[in-house]
């Protein structure tokens, strides 16, 4: 259920850098969304902290960080040039990859009703595609679902970090050390591209983006401290409902009767995942 929640607000976050990303571009999006995290985040970790990482955690902080900073980029751009709910649906390869390579890294035992729910999900997310495929978009439509899919599978890899960052670190450390990384490759990149402060009229959805990023990281490092990789994969699912919603709301996306079956297969396939909380419990094997 938290990862459900967690879920959610990174959805909603998704709504406002959508809107963002077509008013300042993306790389001004996230810089100033990430040091506007680092403001927030900071002022909750640092006077709490005992002492700074080891250095095995920051390698872990680090990789991470690289890994949200490309697969961000490619998201977000793609983002404002496809639909919302399209955006999310071509995203949701991501959990299916996760659940191979938490096998094949983590070493975590991937049960057959779990794959099932699972490729259940992602027939959804076919049938979804399928839809919005009648519809005609434009050359930078395709060119943006090629960058969500490489995100995609970025983020995959990105899950499994997360579980491994989970055992070694806080929610707050994780969150904190995340924008910092982040805004930190930003700023090497300003040279190049150039970034202007945002106008005054931005700063609010700047801020509401960063705090609900932030609340989403520590509700998804607290999730995944409690539950293996494999298991919460399924819950990345849940973000089309929201994205569908998002979409219709803010930025009048319609939604097929595509998009409606899908949905639903893809609400399936969560439940159908869902098993006892003592047997998605972390195992004192995926700490070594």
């Amino acid at each position: 259920m938290v990862g459900v929640l967690g879920i959610a607000l990174f959805s909603g976050m998704d709504a406002v850098m959508k809107g963002l990303v077509l008013a300042i571009g993306t790389i001004a999006t996230m810089f100033w969304r990430n040091l506007t995290g680092i403001v927030l985040s900071g002022a909750l970790y640092l006077p709490r902290r005992k002492a700074w990482p080891a250095a095995s955690t920051m390698r872990i902080h680090v990789a991470r960080g690289v890994l949200s900073a490309a697969m961000g980029f490619l998201f977000f751009w793609g983002l404002g040039r496809v639909p919302l709910a399209q955006a999310v649906a071509l995203a949701f390869i991501a959990p299916l990859i996760a659940l191979f390579l938490a096998a094949l890294i983590l070493k975590e035992e991937i049960g057959g009703r779990t794959i099932g729910a699972s490729f259940i999900a992602f027939a959804g997310v076919v049938v979804i595609f399928v839809g919005q495929a009648h519809a005609d978009l434009g050359r930078e439509a395709t060119i943006g679902s090629v960058a969500i899919l490489v995100s995609a599978v970025l983020y995959a890899l990105n899950i499994i970090i997360m579980r491994r960052q989970a055992l070694v670190a806080d929610p707050l450390e994780i969150t904190f050390f995340q924008s910092l990384i982040v805004t930190t490759i930003l700023l090497l990149a300003l040279p190049f591209v150039g970034v202007q402060v945002p106008p005054l009229a931005q700063w609010p959805w700047l801020l509401f983006a960063a705090a609900l990023a932030i609340a989403s990281m520590l509700l998804l490092s607290w999730a995944y401290a409690r539950a293996q990789a494999s298991y919460l994969a399924a819950t990345e699912y849940t973000a089309f409902l929201w994205a569908m919603l998002f979409g219709w709301l803010f930025f009048d996306e319609g939604v097929s009767w595509f998009t409606l079956g899908g949905a639903l297969m893809i609400v399936a396939g969560c439940i159908l995942a869902a098993r006892k909380p003592q047997d998605a419990s972390p195992a004192l094997e995926a700490a070594t």
